[in-house]
């Protein structure tokens, strides 16, 4: 349900938060799969893993499928006009760069995760969301919006002929909300991103139960989910704006440039903002060789001791 050219990214930004979102579980796995012999248990039959390939697999790559085949023009960003521009590769890449890309945003969130640097892992997932927002919104030319709220090679072509303002913006909008399309992403969008949101909550909660969770979690659940919400949904899309207001003001090397700088000042940081308000929402800090004492003392936290060796 996302043009081919974001297909990829938006789906790495999903795999990572996914396994951020599983953080402590996935600690809690390796201690298991370590203390029983790695042979007693793939770590290819994770079932975080197996549930990030699948939702990646039942609904993500199949709903852009769908929308390929319905509207290639808005699909494809109004590179192909209809079917008959639509190259056979398109299909390929659009479901299996689904695919992939929500395993290798897992896997990589999962190794910053397992060695302790959980920030990591979340910085992969706002740069999924990043470039997912900065396709959809400036694209490869500027005109990535008109290209998402143009539901046919007709719409696009008479957006471009019009020119811009805030009037010929708002019909243009108005047009893609009462389209054929944008009913297809309601739909699709109710099932995608509804079962998305479900198990990313329910991944949180379920970590916050395991030994070790009090420690971390430093504000009330709804709260954290909130935090968290904005952290990888919010930030990113307002950085896509950022970015795409310098490049259209500076130029793709000054204002790319300075927006990297601005970015790395704000996410890198120990001091940085956002990186305060991760350290509240209870992700674990630790390796995964640490392990927390259930019967650590209730008034200092969670204590921590070196897990079996094997």
């Amino acid at each position: 349900m996302i043009p081919v050219q974001a297909a990829p990214l938006w789906a790495y930004g999903i795999g990572a938060t996914f396994a951020v979102a599983a953080g402590r579980q996935l600690q809690w796995w390796e201690r298991s799969v370590r203390g029983e012999g790695v042979r007693t248990r793939s770590r290819a039959a994770q079932p975080y893993l197996a549930l990030t390939v699948l939702y990646a697999a039942l609904l993500l790559a199949p709903s852009g499928a769908y929308l390929l085949w319905q509207d290639p023009a808005w699909a494809t960003m109004q590179v192909a006009r209809d079917h008959r521009g639509v190259w056979a590769g398109f299909a390929l890449f659009q479901t299996g760069s689904m695919v992939v890309g929500a395993l290798l945003g897992f896997l990589a969130a999962r190794l910053f995760v397992l060695v302790g640097a959980g920030y990591w892992g979340y910085l992969q997932a706002v740069a999924g969301y990043f470039l997912t927002f900065f396709t959809l919104v400036h694209g490869w030319d500027g005109r990535g919006y008109r290209r998402l709220l143009s539901p046919d090679a007709r719409s696009y072509a008479e957006w471009s002929a019009g020119g811009g303002g805030a009037r010929a913006f708002a019909n243009h909008c108005l047009h893609f909300v009462t389209s054929g399309t944008f009913l297809a992403l309601l739909v699709l969008g109710a099932a995608v991103l509804g079962v998305m949101l479900l198990v990313e909550i329910g991944w949180l909660a379920e970590g916050w139960r395991l030994p070790g969770a009090a420690a971390d979690l430093k504000v009330s659940r709804p709260l954290a989910v909130v935090i968290a919400g904005a952290g990888v949904y919010v930030l990113p899309l307002a950085g896509a704006l950022g970015a795409s207001v310098l490049v259209r003001l500076l130029g793709w090397i000054l204002g790319a440039g300075l927006f990297a700088a601005l970015a790395g000042a704000v996410l890198l940081p120990r001091w940085s903002p956002v990186r305060r308000l991760y350290d509240l929402v209870g992700v674990p800090h630790r390796h995964w060789r640490v392990e927390p004492d259930p019967e650590g003392e209730p008034g200092r936290g969670d204590a921590v001791r070196a897990s079996r060796s094997g």
